[in-house]
């Protein structure tokens, strides 16, 4: 490793000691990054009762004693934690917090979130695949898999495609800690922040993040979709419409550059999922990009074709779904993104091509597959994205009142779990949270549900709730980490991905969301590591080989793009 440690520009708001849950340190646990000035300004102390020892200096030199709401013990290790209320803390600037010799800052910012919701997005810049990368600064790198010259396998062949025929599949995105493409998840996390720009089109016109498209007329996240969405574009077989279900090489490849990748790469068999998210997201391109054509000139009318007749294979093929064990000659052993339940899929694909094209027959199918509850989006149920598809289309849509309700209802129960919570956050207070991508489907996933329902009252009711679980991504949390890479005192500088192990740059690309504490540590038995706890908040270990906790992936910072963008529109 070399002695680069810049993150791109980024400033890092906060100093402290850092230490790890479990070393016996007394803990301030707070966001890193920074809190708007009418924003809740909680703190937890874990270890030690803080009443009395607690002083905060303001930027004037006041100094003050916070007021501690409540004891909160761990349901899982029985520890003692206090939550302390900092009091309305409106001025803007870095206040002094400490707690005998353990002393932390606390920022007020009129935009907290500002550079980490940029950094998110710019993320998806610095992951692209088959361009050089000119304009990341450190992270500057020479074209990797061109992917001009990809073979169609066995799995996916056709009588006018058969198997080793060499198509071209460029651009697009690596997907997470490796360097594979793959439908279901790019569709999906197009999806999401697609969903999120919808609801503050304004706010996205503005971002700037420095990408080779900023200087078009069109903003610069639907530019970066459009890279991936170019990519997509190459996945539909044009003999029948289905799409493929990923690019990618039969193993993954080792902790190496894109440059030094050897492996042949292969589109494999289509599949009913990825057809069905490949449509839903090209109906939504082809809407969406309307008033950008100058830019993209006859783009909106491809998706909408394209869109159209994957709807059209996936009617024909509904039990089309990818069995990875039954690829063949040769086998494959990467990301599976397998799902054998089409219904949510075929519900979001219907929702958004009716919103297209107004035909009864997608109208039709959404009601028949409409889901009977609200839950988070994932990459694996997407119904809430054809939820998200009626609420945009605002009241008196068929299926707009249905929705509403049901996300109503989710929201309703999700704030409950904040009260009485150790860290002051919906997120967090069942062992259920924490798993594989917890961080991002947990916590990211249902906080941006929680804005859709303030966009539909009109009101701020839900908003205070979404920052809750945002300050417990940023370091208001049983590990003391801030998550996201780049960003406070105390973040991943190891993440499972590839790139950041191989570039010879201390540093990780700035802006990625890490899965987070996942008690079923798949990786454990690896040997290269050990986790320093079982505890389900606390099962997290920043190495690079931990994929189970500490790898990134396109879903998990598109949940992450589209809740602190929308979080930052509205501050």
């Amino acid at each position: 490793m070399n002695a680069k440690k810049t993150f791109a520009g980024l400033a890092l708001l906060c100093a402290t000691t850092g230490m790890q849950a479990g070393d016996g340190a007394v803990q301030l646990r707070r966001n890193q990054v920074g809190y708007g000035p009418q924003q809740e300004k909680i703190i937890v102390v874990e270890g030690t009762n803080p009443k009395g020892k607690l002083r905060l200096t303001a930027p004037d030199g006041r100094v003050s004693k916070p007021k501690t709401v409540r004891k909160a013990v761990s349901p899982w290790s029985g520890k003692t934690r206090y939550v302390v209320d900092l009091g309305q803390l409106t001025e803007v600037g870095q206040y002094q917090l400490s707690l005998g010799k353990e002393k932390c800052t606390v920022s007020v910012a009129e935009h907290p979130l500002r550079e980490v919701s940029k950094a998110s997005l710019r993320l998806f810049y610095l992951i692209r695949s088959g361009v050089p990368i000119s304009m990341g600064g450190d992270y500057n790198r020479p074209l990797g898999h061109a992917d001009t010259k990809v073979l169609v396998h066995p799995s996916a062949a056709s009588p006018l495609r058969p198997a080793g025929t060499v198509i071209s599949s460029p651009l697009g995105w690596y997907d997470a800690g490796d360097y594979n493409k793959y439908v279901v998840n790019s569709a999906f996390s197009i999806g999401l922040m697609l969903a999120a720009y919808e609801q503050q089109p304004q706010y996205f016109a503005a971002l700037n993040t420095n990408i080779p498209e900023s200087q078009n007329q069109t903003p610069d996240l639907l530019d970066e979709m459009m890279f991936n969405l170019a990519w997509l574009f190459t996945m539909q077989d044009p003999y029948d419409g289905g799409v493929y279900h990923k690019l990618t090489t039969p193993n993954f490849e080792g902790f190496i550059m894109p440059t030094a990748c050897k492996q042949p790469r292969y589109v494999v068999a289509k599949s009913v999922t990825a057809t069905l998210d490949f449509a839903a997201v090209m109906a939504d391109a082809a809407r969406l990009f309307e008033p950008f054509q100058q830019d993209y000139p006859g783009f909106c009318a491809q998706a909408a074709a394209v869109a159209e007749r994957a709807y059209q294979w996936a009617k024909a093929n509904p039990t089309a779904f990818y069995r990875q064990e039954r690829l063949k000659d040769p086998a494959v052993s990467t990301g599976t993104y397998g799902d054998m339940n089409a219904r949510d899929e075929f519900f979001w694909a219907a929702s958004a091509l009716y919103r297209l094209t107004g035909k009864q027959t997608y109208l039709d199918d959404a009601l028949q597959h409409q889901p009977k509850a609200f839950t988070a989006p994932t990459w694996g149920n997407v119904a809430s994205l054809g939820a998200y598809e009626w609420l945009a289309a605002k009241d008196g849509a068929a299926l707009f009142q249905p929705m509403k309700e049901q996300l109503m209802a989710y929201c309703d129960d999700l704030v409950k779990k904040a009260e009485g919570s150790c860290f002051q956050s919906p997120f967090g207070n069942n062992a259920r949270d924490f798993g594989w991508g917890c961080l991002a489907e947990n916590c990211c996933c249902p906080a941006m549900a929680l804005l859709y329902a303030d966009q539909l009252l009109g009101t701020q009711k839900y908003r205070p709730y979404a920052l809750q679980n945002a300050d417990y991504l940023l370091g208001r949390n049983a590990t003391g980490y801030c998550f996201v890479t780049g960003f406070g005192d105390q973040s991943p500088m190891q993440p499972h991905h590839r790139p950041s192990a191989a570039d010879g740059i201390d540093a990780p690309f700035p802006g990625m969301l890490v899965g987070g504490p996942n008690p079923g540590q798949q990786d454990k038995n690896d040997g290269q590591f050990s986790y320093p706890s079982n505890q389900p908040d606390e099962s997290y270990i920043d190495h690079s080989a931990s994929y189970a906790s500490n790898e990134i992936a396109i879903n998990w910072n598109a949940s992450l793009v589209a809740l602190f963008c929308w979080l930052d529109a509205t501050e």
